[in-house]
């Protein structure tokens, strides 16, 4: 079995801008410092969350290499960072992510094939890439939303697993039956399934999926590390916090990452809400008020269900 990456909360990292557009370094060292100090079982450098679409390769470079130097060999970092269409091109961005020492390179699944293509083309695509890829490479798939999400197969999954080459999916399907039927696929083999939708989170977790890699990790990651800690020693505190997670989730259809950052930026870690992605000014006066309640109600939740346990 994987042991190289252990179970638990795998945090879809941001990443923090100066107002001048610049990556801040020092805030982007304090958030991986809360990561950890918050429970994660790992860090994902230079995802969505990360907006690494709009990252140059030197900046997805720099970000993997200062993420893994800053986590020390405590967590274990996986990255992505590729977004070219070609498979030389993906293939130059994954070796140079690999080169920053990262424990895992994390592929797009829509990068593979055109949202029109079949399996068929996604498969013999995948085949390509490995091939110009180091075979001591650990590998991982992340199902992007972006541009298009492509839901890999449980039939697909388990060709990767039985490779013995991967090791981490993240799962965006936000489907019990999907999950569930990919769990059967790679069990037994080193690939592990992390979910994304906390929605389905406390009965994948049921089912054998190893954690969490989800945004909602940017606004209370320790709640997340709970729950995957505890969900069979303590069922019922489980599902009241697995109910909370969910309700809180609905957060991520605001204005995000703009609120996670703003929510980083009253925890003290970022000194700037700039994104790349969306214009800051778009977390106006009502979206601000709704992510400092969801703050003071996840310190409630924290108190009243959780005590002395969390303390």
């Amino acid at each position: 079995m994987n042991k190289k990456f252990p179970d638990g909360v795998y945090p879809v990292m941001l990443t923090p801008f100066t107002e001048e557009n610049k990556v801040d370094y020092e805030s982007l060292g304090r958030l991986a410092e809360w990561y950890i100090a918050s429970g994660a079982a790992g860090l994902f450098a230079d995802c969505q969350s990360s907006e690494m679409f709009f990252l140059s390769l030197e900046e997805r470079v720099e970000i993997a290499r200062f993420v893994k130097e800053k986590a020390a060999g405590r967590v274990p970092v996986v990255a992505s960072g590729h977004i070219s269409d070609t498979i030389e091109a993906q293939a130059e961005e994954l070796n140079r992510i690999a080169e920053t020492g990262v424990d895992a390179v994390i592929l797009l699944t829509n990068r593979l094939a055109a949202e029109e293509e079949n399996d068929e083309v996604w498969l013999e695509n995948l085949k390509k890439l490995l091939e110009k890829l180091p075979v001591d490479m650990a590998l991982g798939f992340y199902e992007c939303p972006y541009p298009y999400k492509r839901i890999i197969s449980p039939e697909l999954l388990k060709w990767c697993a039985d490779s013995g080459r991967f090791y981490f999916i993240k799962d965006t399907s936000c489907d019990k039956e999907i999950i569930r039927k990919k769990l059967e696929a790679v069990k037994g083999s080193s690939l592990k399934l992390f979910n994304a939708n906390s929605s389905t989170l406390l009965e994948t977790l049921q089912m054998g999926a190893s954690g969490f890699s989800g945004v909602m990790a940017n606004f209370h990651l320790d709640l997340y590390a709970w729950l995957c800690g505890n969900y069979e020693t303590n069922p019922e505190k489980s599902r009241e916090i697995a109910d909370f997670l969910t309700t809180a989730s609905l957060i991520e259809r605001q204005v995000y990452p703009v609120n996670a950052k703003y929510c980083q930026k009253l925890l003290g870690n970022f000194t700037s809400i700039h994104t790349r992605t969306k214009d800051a000014s778009l977390l106006n006066v009502t979206a601000i008020s709704e992510t400092e309640q969801l703050m003071r109600l996840t310190d409630y939740i924290r108190r009243s269900i959780l005590g002395e346990e969390q303390r």
